[in-house]
């Protein structure tokens, strides 16, 4: 005699309420766990922002950030303002807006806009969300504007805060599947400090960026006004892509920084 289990109807049965039960626990869990995940990104984004604002607790060769205690007050002590520059396809601004005013629309904090979505938003056409923190320090004023790009094997980015002149003042870079000792060194302390008075505009105002340069002829990166800093060995690619977001993504906010000047 056949038994129950044996019979396909059974396999498939319990297929199916497998997949439901697992199903379920993953929704249920995932629904747990989601303001947890949206707390550490906020933590997280608050400290690479205030990190290249140069707030953190960096010993004498290692990049560290702020603890995630402090952070909430370090950066409502910081960041003075945020800002949402929404730019057209062709990168004129369309519109400027305070914290107040973009979360009166959107209901989001502008440190939570995902600057990929936001690629991708410009890739079909549509206009595009540019976050902007405005950090004060010791008497000087920070601009900190994030960036996306691809790396040799996944996603990078990166914080850059610079000056009304668009003078490199401080830089985070992260990835997400980089080599270790190689292109994970994008993270590195000796490689982000490498960027801090590095000039993103020509000496008549133009946009050049900054290129990451196997075989830089300035290899202890003396001159800030070169558009360059020394590649990291073994890493080429990763390099190249540090060097496109930085002029694909620093370049939009020129019109900003160009409004600042006229004012």
């Amino acid at each position: 005699m056949e038994k129950r289990t044996d019979k396909n109807s059974y396999t498939i049965l319990f297929a199916v309420v497998m997949v439901v039960v697992v199903g379920s626990l993953l929704a249920f869990t995932a629904s747990s766990l989601k303001p947890s995940i949206t707390e550490n990104q906020r933590l997280e984004k608050q400290q690479n922002i205030l990190y290249a604002m140069g707030i953190n607790d960096n010993d004498e060769s290692n990049a560290v950030f702020i603890s995630t205690d402090k952070a909430p007050d370090a950066f409502n002590n910081y960041i003075k303002e945020q800002l949402v520059i929404t730019i057209d396809g062709s990168g004129k601004i369309i519109k400027t807006q305070t914290r107040d005013e973009y979360m009166a629309e959107t209901k989001q904090e502008p440190y939570l806009i995902e600057v990929n979505k936001q690629q991708d938003n410009a890739k079909k056409g549509e206009p595009r969300k540019l976050p902007l923190f405005v950090g004060e320090k010791d008497g000087k004023t920070y601009y900190v504007a994030p960036i996306y790009g691809k790396g040799l094997w996944d996603a990078i980015w990166g914080y850059v805060s610079v000056d009304k002149d668009m003078v490199v003042q401080g830089a985070y870079f992260d990835h997400k599947g980089e080599t270790p000792g190689l292109g994970a060194n994008i993270k590195q302390r000796y490689f982000m400090d490498d960027f801090i008075g590095e000039h993103l505009l020509s000496e008549d105002g133009v946009f050049k960026g900054i290129t990451v340069a196997k075989g830089n002829a300035d290899p202890k990166n003396n001159d800030k006004t070169d558009n360059a800093v020394d590649a990291i060995a073994g890493a080429t690619i990763t390099g190249d892509g540090v060097t496109n977001m930085i002029k694909s993504d620093l370049k939009l906010y020129k019109p900003y920084f160009d409004t600042l000047k006229n004012n």
